[in-house]
């Protein structure tokens, strides 16, 4: 039972920081969930829905860029989980998620 455990460990994670897809080294066009704070002056409107910005843990970012309608929540310095795929250093995201402060 403990080798299941441990084999199933990296899977059962809801998200990952800035600094541990920097540390685990995640390849490109691997799936995954990013969460973190979007980092104050990081976002840019790009054409039509598209927008790219940073999400940091405070110890490491990483930029994100998503094509769609963003969250009611989503401003910078606010949480975030967003869910897509590695692509040439950069995070491309498809869905985003605003998570409210507490």
């Amino acid at each position: 039972m403990g080798l299941v455990l441990v084999a199933l460990r990296d899977s059962i994670v809801f998200f990952y920081t800035p600094a541990e897809v920097a540390e685990k080294h995640l390849d490109t066009g691997q799936r995954f969930r990013l969460g973190g704070l979007v980092e104050d002056g990081s976002l840019k409107r790009g054409e039509g829905t598209t927008v790219s910005f940073v999400i940091t843990d405070k110890r490491a970012t990483l930029p994100v860029t998503y094509t769609g309608v963003l969250p009611d929540l989503f401003r910078e310095g606010q949480g975030v989980i967003a869910e897509g795929m590695l692509t040439a250093g950069r995070r491309v995201s498809r869905r985003q998620r605003a998570r409210q402060a507490r």
